[in-house]
């Protein structure tokens, strides 16, 4: 056990603060007192804790997790690059703290994902409901059968002023907005004919069914990915919405923004 203690040392020594991907109270308790400060990285702040990144998915991947809190800790100003902090998460599902990780802020190149919820003209909110229905839909199709579907989210009037429509807009005087259980299970439906949904800043569903058409010269995408992801990314350079892509062909869940992926989301592991 010499040994063990020895590493475990090694883990926590010198660091100025702790990353707690936790919300549980009493886990917040053990380390809230501790030198150095704890910041709290969780879906929401339920133990009100002074310093906090709010994490909009339940991230299973340890390493998704982790990249996500620690560039919300950096955008916010709470840690500087080359702080050397300890994250304390969890791997398995239903269990404690059962994972320590060291790293250094700053030594991974940003992804980007934090950036799509905190610097998105859309409300963090509304990104947050639209990957929940693209990743549901990821996990279950239509029928049991695989489907695709482009979600363009926020700065609607622009979006709009570049696209047109391929058939009637079932949206057009209606005032539904995404996150209700109602319309998640329209835009399922809806998702299985051709064209994208226009969704506003605030989650109003604007239209579907519209044809975008933004140039596509100088927007790289990744070999394999077709004119959804083409589309998706050339409507994010020219306007100041996102856009969230869910693959036919390869059931993925991306984020474009100023015409780059910025975050990619396998839906079975949510």
């Amino acid at each position: 056990m010499t040994g063990l203690g020895d590493l475990l040392d090694e883990i926590v020594v010198d660091i100025d603060a702790i990353l707690l991907f936790s919300q549980d109270t009493s886990a917040y308790e053990r380390f809230s007192e501790a030198d150095p400060r704890t910041i709290v990285v969780a879906k929401q702040n339920a133990v009100d804790a002074e310093e906090f990144v709010s994490l909009p998915l339940d991230f299973t991947d340890v390493n998704g997790r982790i990249r996500f809190g620690l560039e919300g800790a950096l955008n916010q100003g709470l840690v500087e690059e080359g702080d050397e902090l300890v994250c304390l998460t969890q791997s398995f599902d239903d269990a404690e703290i059962d994972t320590i990780v060291r790293v250094r802020a700053g030594e991974f190149t940003p992804t980007g994902g934090y950036d799509l919820f905190a610097n998105s003209r859309a409300d963090a909110d509304v990104v947050r409901d639209v990957l929940e229905v693209a990743i549901d839909l990821g996990k279950k199709g239509q029928k049991g059968k695989p489907v695709g579907a482009l979600f363009v989210v926020g700065d609607a009037g622009k979006v709009m002023n570049k696209s047109r429509p391929l058939s009637y807009n079932p949206f057009e005087k209606s005032h539904v907005h995404v996150g209700d259980p109602i319309v998640n299970v329209m835009l399922k439906e809806f998702s299985r004919l051709d064209g994208a949904f226009v969704i506003s800043d605030g989650g109003k569903i604007v239209s579907a069914y519209r044809y975008l058409e933004p140039a596509a010269e100088g927007v790289d995408i990744p070999k394999g990915l077709g004119a959804r992801h083409m589309a998706g990314g050339a409507i994010t350079r020219d306007t100041n919405a996102i856009a969230i892509v869910l693959s036919e062909s390869d059931g993925m869940v991306r984020a474009f923004k100023a015409g780059e992926i910025v975050l990619e989301l396998d839906p079975e592991e949510y």
